[in-house]
């Protein structure tokens, strides 16, 4: 399969990729921002609602949005009214306030596992200091994680997510990056989503060791993967039974279907979960939420550390309030809803007729998509079937016909729209995709 020819980048442009790879490595601030498909960074010079433009002036209608942390679109207005209440309040650092309690006063409203809340900026973090508090609440240091979820960059949990086919059964897990410790490999425990069996006999073989079942509801890093019918019942249950800690991680799952994330889609209250991603409505803002119990371990209550010059900053937690109130009417989720429903139904009708075997699979506002099955994929091994280099096409034929999605190194990962799309914006994007998947099925 020959290459489609993305946007062939101006001597401006040729010249800004060179001094940033000058000074930055790869001329990027986060390693999969060199997009592969292109061979090269995205530079973007401005935003706004569904669409961006790179600094050749080219437009994209964007169904990456920031890997879903712009819900609200690019530039929503209600980060103008929240940039005009900083400039008046000052921007403040390291002190909270009244802001700070109504949002966590809001989100323990809204998050069914929510008795007490604590902030953060990134995703990494919350679920870094989270793990922390599980293993000193549990007493136990490993923690039993599934193959194709993903938890963040920190050395706690980037073992044995994804490991290449022959990784699988490694012991101890497979590291994902040069540079974590062999030894903090010893302290994961790999499973297979959505096997509840396999599940049982780990925790009933490790509960002397194991303290916590951590958990992405939606797999959306393999394809948007669901939970299986009763098995978020059943780790539930297996956690009860063999005092195991039952954390969610949400940091991608919170609001794209509904305000409570998956814990309120599936009927599954875990004891502590973290939030992200989308809650800053496009600034960073993360969390920790959690019973009460659990919680009050955190200083000065208790005796578990956790503390950072930049957690909760006042235009995050202004935004986040913002982002709250917007997902607390009925407005906001009819429209998701219905741009969802458009968008589920059109994939799976084109991936019926598509000349080159291909799967969606959609949770509220964000979909996966393999490549190499037209099959339920229902865990990490279903996905291995998934072909790369058919990916990275895809996604330069679809850069051609002005939609982007994110190439995530070839990998089936997420995409999604925001409330700034429109139904004709979702139109849009079936006929590229379609039109994409038939040129590339006579290349």
């Amino acid at each position: 399969m020959s290459a489609t020819t993305v946007p062939i980048p101006s001597p401006e442009q040729l010249k800004l990729i060179e001094r940033g790879r000058s000074v930055i490595p790869g001329g990027v601030c986060s390693s999969t921002r060199f997009n592969q498909a292109w061979g090269r960074p995205v530079y973007a010079s401005r935003a706004k609602g569904s669409r961006f433009w790179d600094i050749d002036g080219n437009e994209f209608l964007d169904m990456s949005m920031s890997h879903g942390a712009a819900l609200l679109g690019h530039g929503p207005d209600c980060l103008r009214d929240v940039f005009d209440k900083v400039w008046e309040l000052g921007l403040m650092c390291s002190l909270d306030g009244p802001y700070h309690i109504e949002l966590a006063e809001q989100l323990c409203e809204i998050v069914p596992c929510a008795e007490r809340i604590r902030f953060t900026g990134s995703g990494s973090e919350a679920t870094l200091h989270a793990l922390r508090l599980c293993r000193a609440v549990s007493g136990r240091d490993k923690i039993i994680r599934f193959h194709g979820h993903f938890h963040g960059y920190h050395e706690f949990t980037f073992i044995g997510g994804h490991p290449p086919a022959d990784q699988l059964d490694a012991k101890p897990p497979y590291r994902e990056s040069a540079g974590i410790p062999k030894a903090l490999a010893e302290l994961i425990i790999t499973a297979e989503y959505n096997d509840l069996d396999a599940l049982e006999r780990l925790v009933k073989q490790h509960k002397h060791e194991a303290g916590t079942i951590l958990i992405e509801p939606v797999d959306y890093n393999c394809g948007a993967i669901p939970p299986e019918p009763g098995f978020l019942e059943g780790a539930r249950r297996l956690a009860n039974e063999h005092g195991l800690i039952l954390f969610f991680d949400e940091i991608q799952s919170f609001a794209k279907k509904s305000p409570g994330g998956a814990q309120q889609d599936f009927g599954v209250t875990p004891d502590i979960c973290t939030i992200g991603k989308s809650l800053g409505a496009g600034l960073p803002l993360s969390a920790i939420a959690g019973k009460a119990e659990l919680m009050d371990r955190f200083k000065p209550v208790g005796d578990v550390a956790h503390s950072g010059t930049f957690n909760a900053p006042l235009p995050s937690i202004l935004a986040g309030l913002a982002f709250v109130r917007a997902i607390r009417t009925p407005e906001f989720w009819q429209h998701i809803h219905s741009l969802s429903d458009r968008l589920g139904r059109g994939l799976n009708d084109i991936s019926q007729r598509s000349p080159i075997p291909c799967r969606f699979q959609t949770h509220g506002s964000r979909f996966g998509l393999t490549f190499g099955t037209r099959e339920p994929v229902k865990n990490y091994r279903d996905s291995l079937c998934h072909r790369r280099e058919v990916m990275l096409e895809f996604c330069r034929q679809t850069t051609a016909r002005g939609i982007y999605f994110h190439d995530y190194g070839g990998g089936p990962c997420h995409h999604g729209f925001s409330t700034a799309h429109n139904a004709a914006d979702i139109d849009k994007v079936l006929q590229v995709v379609a039109d994409s998947l038939n040129a590339m099925a006579v290349r």
